[in-house]
């Protein structure tokens, strides 16, 4: 990290208590953030010193991090500013020095913040500041208000009268109590806990689709207003046909001014009764809202970034097909249907372009025919676009006809591959080949491995977001990146099969050394070996440290570098193996040898001993579920095929804060309404479902006009929250050529909610 100044014990308690981490661990985690360490690399190898915190506690301390440090450099900033007005007493350092929030900090400069000229700054400059002080002070004095005030009339000055002279102090008055810290915390609270967002219709604004409709007269608690529908609101506030306030009893904001302000009553408590009327109608009101819209922005984006980072994180983990020669084909009507083929590599071999659906069938057929037998093609990957269905049972079709039952065939999502294909990486991978044909080759290796193909991809594209547009773009990108530099290095990547797109994820590699690592690599050869990633340019020791473990090495001259033991405990292997008798090989080949192994004579931590018995178990193993591919219904293939009552198979494409979209094979995806997903109460659909699994759902309504499709999981839900799918798993399809079918998992769900949520949003249309 580029800022490594030291926390003080102060913060870092606080920080321990707000993550609910020991000291130690804390501390730890932080040298090692300084020392350059990246978050996979700590979270794997580094349990001993971080007491096995996982990636998700580690990112939250580089955030909490982050955020106090910028908090000291913002104190530091603040005090010097203060101290060069000459304004910075004991109390006031103590008060700016012992703060945790930057909100507060702000809140305590606010005073000493240089301001634009207000009516305050000219009641100033007409000499009114004694009198101001006079009425702020609340103390019984020689002179009456009435006859202070009198000394300050002065023509010259603009003040003709008693009442001028009394307003400007006022003014002044309504200011001070403005920039009255303890004052704002309170009204922030208050406009929190009591306030409500109120959404109207803007006059004469046209919602063209009636996408906005649920929000035209529509209120809502701030405290309880999940981000999808604040999200919304603001959408629709941005295209110009919304407008919300947040909307309070300004008695209870003016009594809670009263309360921190007045103190005994005097000739100066009427001044300061309008004095504080005033600084909330017009200072506080306004003010306060601001930062509270802020505040609701900020923490919608939040939940909204989350959402994207969970289906992200799930898309990337989808369960890959695996090394097996592939058949892509990117469908089309009139312009037919592009196809490419890949090895089991993913190595592109050969391309052409069939039109099944405009009377040229059985030429398609021979086509197609010819490509799967000189190719060995294992499986047929579908883009999910345009004339899909129509393309999948033409495919269906061949595959019966042709009698090639070692070959099964699926529909892939195609988010993305147009973008992929009009990429730079695209032109770099393929610079002579169409966009379409990339597309077709992007469609391919996705079945093959999402993960590789996915990282070429702007997780924008990818459209598994909520409201991803609208958030702060800077934190989604470094959210995203995170998500996918975590996906990356869970699984491990192939040294010498793996793109440079897929490389710069892996931990301690920037771009630049993916790069070489590949130029390396088509000059040298394979890497035989770990130890050659060194004479990469750029892989010095501290990169060699983060990295080594997560790349991968088959068929090398070390068997460990096929797995995830670390080469910095390749030496305890070895003491391991001398232990037992047996070379590293044999043990790998016989895992039961490894119960024998006295832990005791040991000197490792005992996390690290057993990630190193894990892997030794399972060498290479690939976290990811083994790959089920989804049956469509044969005889739904448009929308208006879908009626309700039906019961269908789907994959799961996009899970927000509301639901979950599933596609059902007809273009249109269908939302499960969060109160849909579960017969027992949930709090997020995260809790039953994940972006690329595959469910079982009901249809309830099918609407052609508004293409919107509501499904039901419930309804498959046996009386207990047992699937009903599972109680009668005999009957559910065989697998597909070899590729085991999964049972259903039993999905958690919930009793009914706010069904209006299905009319906030967009539904996603391909």
């Amino acid at each position: 990290m580029n800022d490594s100044r030291p926390l003080s014990p102060q913060i870092l308690l606080h920080i321990a208590q707000l993550l609910n981490v020991s000291l130690s661990s804390l501390v730890a985690t932080i040298t090692l953030l300084d020392e350059g360490g990246t978050v996979p690399f700590i979270a794997r190898y580094r349990k001993e010193a971080t007491g096995a915190l996982d990636e998700v506690k580690i990112r939250d301390v580089e955030e909490k991090l982050e955020y106090y440090r910028d908090l000291l450099s913002r104190r530091e900033s603040i005090l010097a500013s203060i101290a060069e007005q000459e304004k910075l007493t004991d109390e006031l350092r103590q008060k700016i020095e012992s703060t945790l929030d930057k909100g507060e900090l702000e809140d305590l400069y606010l005073p000493y913040r240089p301001k634009r000229r207000t009516k305050a700054t000219i009641a100033r400059d007409r000499g009114l500041e004694p009198l101001a002080e006079y009425i702020w002070s609340q103390q019984i004095a020689a002179q009456t208000l009435l006859e202070f005030a009198a000394t300050f009339v002065d023509e010259s000055r603009q003040v003709a009268s008693i009442g001028d002279a009394l307003e400007g102090a006022r003014h002044i008055v309504a200011e001070r109590i403005a920039d009255t810290a303890e004052v704002r915390k309170a009204l922030r609270q208050m406009l929190h806990d009591e306030g409500v967002i109120a959404s109207r219709k803007v006059a004469d604004a046209v919602d063209v689709q009636e996408k906005f409709k649920m929000y035209y007269d529509y209120r809502e608690a701030v405290k309880t207003i999940p981000s999808h529908r604040m999200l919304a609101i603001r959408r629709g506030e941005a295209e110009s046909v919304l407008y919300f306030m947040i909307e309070v009893d300004p008695l209870r904001a003016t009594g809670i001014m009263r309360r921190h302000i007045l103190g005994p009553e005097g000739d100066w408590t009427a001044q300061l009764d309008l004095a504080i009327e005033d600084s909330w109608s017009r200072l506080l009101s306004s003010s306060i809202q601001s930062e509270l819209r802020l505040e609701l922005k900020k923490r919608s984006d939040l939940d909204a970034i989350q959402v994207f980072r969970d289906n992200l994180n799930n898309l990337l983990l989808a369960p890959p097909a695996g090394p097996i020669g592939v058949l892509g084909i990117d469908p089309g009507l009139r312009t037919g249907c592009k196809i490419a083929v890949v090895d089991e590599t993913g190595k592109f071999l050969a391309h052409d372009v069939i039109y099944p659906h405009t009377g040229q069938t059985a030429k398609a057929r021979q086509t197609l025919a010819h490509l799967v037998r000189q190719h060995q093609v294992r499986a047929i990957a579908i883009g999910n676009g345009t004339a899909s269905r129509e393309t999948d049972a033409f495919v269906r079709e061949f595959l019966a006809e042709e009698h090639l039952t070692g070959i099964f065939k699926v529909m892939v999502s195609e988010s993305g591959a147009s973008i992929y294909s009009a990429s730079d990486v695209a032109r770099q991978e393929f610079p002579d080949l169409d966009l379409t044909v990339r597309g077709a080759i992007s469609i391919a290796r996705r079945l093959q491995d999402p993960l590789s193909e996915l990282v070429k991809v702007d997780p924008k594209s990818i459209g598994v977001g909520q409201y991803q547009h609208d958030v702060d773009q800077r934190q989604l990108q470094q959210s995203l990146a995170a998500t996918i530099e975590s996906c990356v290095n869970k699984v491990g990547v192939d040294l010498n099969t793996s793109s440079w797109t897929l490389l710069r994820y892996v931990a301690g590699i920037t771009e630049r050394m993916a790069l070489n690592i590949v130029q390396f690599r088509d000059e040298n050869g394979r890497f035989t070996s770990r130890e050659q990633l060194k004479k990469v340019a750029g892989v010095g020791t501290k990169t060699f440290e983060q990295a080594a473990g997560f790349l991968r090495i088959r068929g090398g001259s070390q068997p460990l570098d096929a797995t995830a033991v670390h080469p910095e405990s390749y030496a305890l292997v070895e003491q391991i193996g001398a232990e037992l008798g047996a070379p590293i090989q044999q043990i790998i080949a016989n895992p039961e040898l490894l119960d024998c192994v006295d832990r005791s004579k040991f000197a490792a931590g005992a996390f690290t001993f057993n990630d190193i018995l894990e892997e030794l178990r399972k060498p290479g193993r690939d976290p990811r579920e083994k790959f089920v591919a989804p049956a469509f219904h044969e005889g739904v293939r448009e929308l208006a095929d879908v009626q309700p009552g039906m019961v269908l198979e789907g994959v799961v494409t996009n899970v927000t804060k509301f639901g979950a979209f599933v596609d059902i094979g007809v273009h249109q995806d269908g939302l499960v309404h969060i109160s849909e997903l579960s017969n027992r109460y949930i709090k997020d659909p995260n809790e039953a479902v994940k972006a690329g699994q595959i469910v079982k759902v009901k249809v309830l309504t099918a609407d052609l006009l508004t293409k919107r499709i509501a499904l039901s999981m419930k309804a498959m839900m046996a009386p207990m929250g047992r699937p009903a799918a599972e109680a009668t798993s005999k009957q559910q399809p065989k697998a597909r050529a070899g590729i085991p079918r999964a049972a259903s998992k039993p999905a958690p769900l919930q009793t009914m909610d706010d069904k209006l949520a299905m009319l906030s949003v967009r539904w996603k249309v391909r």
